[in-house]
This record gives structure tokens, C-alpha cells and sequence, in this order.
């Protein structure tokens, strides 16, 4: 059995598993030259608490981390799938990696995505292809909604590497929204980022409905992230802006050295109660984040 790349298919996770186990020659076929050395690894069944179907309230956030070594694609793809959020936010992406992140999602999971890229590089040694021609590197959003009015924006420092921001407009929970994908410089450059984040905070503060997602590589009380405290809150109840680390002890961290860098900032809309979500992953040195809106 094979599942057409053009239909939006919602299976439960015994399909899905299913499924996985019986279209590894079609994924093989597909995927072509894309797919890694190895080929495709067989689909396991996902975890008992994975979500059924994607999720149409639930929104996430993912630095996929880059380099963190090759043919995780998979992985990630099962990650994502496990939590099956309507709209996720991956930063340090390549074109490649996402594209066969997303073609794992759709023809071992089921789970129909569409994608938009941010890049702000075209890096041989970050994202493979000639060096005539090299892969894109930045930001994506995955939607199971269509996305419109897509605006990719490049910060006018990037400091040590170019960095930046995606946004487009889709459907969460049913509703329109504007999504915003970003990336900030580096934990040691906050004079960079301080620029960074009044560029999007700008652009943030022209909509009325705006989730926010992304690596801000900044603890909650860094002083570059006042102007996004003052638009928006981020979805980890515990943690605010503060002057001192209580703040820090309050907030769940998001990275494997215990710093709170990954953030969900909604305007206009809130997160439900117990939503916030923050999950190790053995593919990336940041957390998956995800959390579910309130629904009224």
C-alpha cells in the first residue's frame, strides 16, 4: 500500500504504525536519492501517549540543532509525530533535512504537513549539495493548514552568523493567526540580539492574534527580551521576567545544559491549563516544546 503524497490522510497510531510497516518500499521509492545511505529504518509503534492525529490546537517549537550528526531525520520525523502539533517551528534547519522530515511524516505517520523555509545561509558545510550549489539553512514552519502571506526577514546583524525571522499566516485551533519562526545570535552576543528583538517585536506588535516561536537564545530575564515580554507571554506559567535567577529556578528548561532558551510567546490568545510541554530529544541538544491554546 502506498499513501498518495496529495491526499491529507489522518490515520490512528496502530494505522500509522501500521502503515509504516507495509510502505517502506513505497518511502523507498519516493524518497529516491534523498534518503539517507541506509535507507529507510522501519516504523516502530509510536509511544502510548502519542497523539492520535495532529493536533489543531497544539503549536510547537524545535531547534533541530545543526551539526548534531547525520541521518536523524528520521528520528526527528518520529518526534514530531509522537506530538503531532498543528503548526511547528523548526530553527537551524536545512532545506533537505526538512523536506525529508516532512516526506517521514507523510508516508510513515500519516501526518500530512505543508512547509515554508526561512533560510538566511546557503552553507555547503552546514546543509551538504555542490559547492556550486549549496543547501539553504534557517527557519521552517511545518502547518497541516495552508499557509499564506509568507515574509522572511533578515536581521540586519546576525552577529556571528546570519540569523532571522519567518512568518506566515494560518489556521490553529480553526482560527487565523500570524506565525512567527526565529532565531536569535548567540548566547554571548545580547547586544545583538537586543537589536534582533526590537526588529521583531516591531513587526509582532502589527497583529492582534501572533504566536511566536523560536530559539531566542536568552534566559527570561535577559534585558533584550523586554520588548517581547511587553507584547506577549510566553506559555511556561512559571516563568516571567525577573531580575535575578528565582526567575531562572521557576522556568523549565528547554536545552540540555539546563537554560530556558526556547520560547511559545502568544498575543492575544492563551495556552490551556497543564499544556506546556517541554520533552528531551536524543536528536537535538534543544528540547521539543510544545503546548495546546485554550480552546475558548
Amino acid at each position: 500500500m502506498c499513501v498518495h503524497s496529495g491526499e491529507a490522510i489522518v490515520l490512528s497510531k496502530g494505522a500509522r504504525w501500521a502503515v509504516g510497516a507495509t510502505t517502506v518500499v513505497c518511502v523507498l521509492l519516493f524518497l529516491g536519492p534523498a534518503a539517507p545511505s541506509g535507507g529507510v529504518p522501519l516504523a516502530g509503534p509510536l509511544p502510548s501517549d502519542a497523539a492520535e492525529a495532529v493536533v489543531p490546537d497544539r503549536v510547537g517549537t524545535w531547534n533541530i540543532c545543526n551539526p548534531c550528526g547525520s541521518g536523524n531525520d528520521f528520528g526527528r520525523a518520529t518526534e514530531i509525530a509522537t506530538y503531532a502539533p498543528q503548526v511547528i517551528g523548526l530553527q537551524e534547519a536545512c532545506v533537505r533535512d526538512v523536506e525529508r522530515i516532512r516526506r517521514y511524516l507523510e508516508e510513515v505517520h500519516g501526518l500530512v504537513y505543508r512547509v515554508e523555509y526561512g533560510a538566511v545561509l546557503r552553507n555547503w558545510n552546514r546543509c551538504g549539495g555542490l559547492p556550486w550549489r549549496p543547501g539553504g539553512y534557517g527557519q521552517a514552519i511545518l502547518s497541516a493548514a495552508p499557509m499564506t502571506d509568507r515574509v522572511s526577514v533578515e536581521y540586519p546583524a546576525g552577529g556571528s552568523e546570519d540569523r532571522g525571522y519567518l512568518a506566515v499566516t494560518t489556521l490553529v485551533g480553526g482560527r487565523p493567526v500570524r506565525v512567527f519562526n526565529t532565531h536569535l545570535a548567540e548566547r554571548r552576543q545580547g547586544g545583538v540580539r537586543a537589536g534582533q528583538v526590537k526588529v521583531l517585536a516591531a513587526e509582532v506588535a502589527r497583529h492582534d492574534r501572533v504566536i511566536v516561536l523560536g530559539d531566542f537564545n536568552a534566559m527570561p530575564y535577559a534585558p533584550e527580551l523586554a520588548p517581547m515580554w511587553a507584547l506577549a507571554a510566553d506559555t511556561d506559567p512559571g516563568c516571567r521576567p525577573s531580575t535575578g535567577d528565582a526567575a531562572a529556578d521557576a522556568c523549565t528548561a528547554t536545552t540540555d545544559w539546563n537554560s530556558k532558551f526556547d520560547y511559545v510567546f502568544l498575543r492575544g490568545m492563551t495556552p490551556g491549563t497543564g499544556t506546556h510541554h517541554v520533552r528531551p530529544s536524543p536528536y537535538s541538544d534543544h528540547h521539543v516544546l510544545y503546548t495546546d491554546l485554550n480552546r475558548g
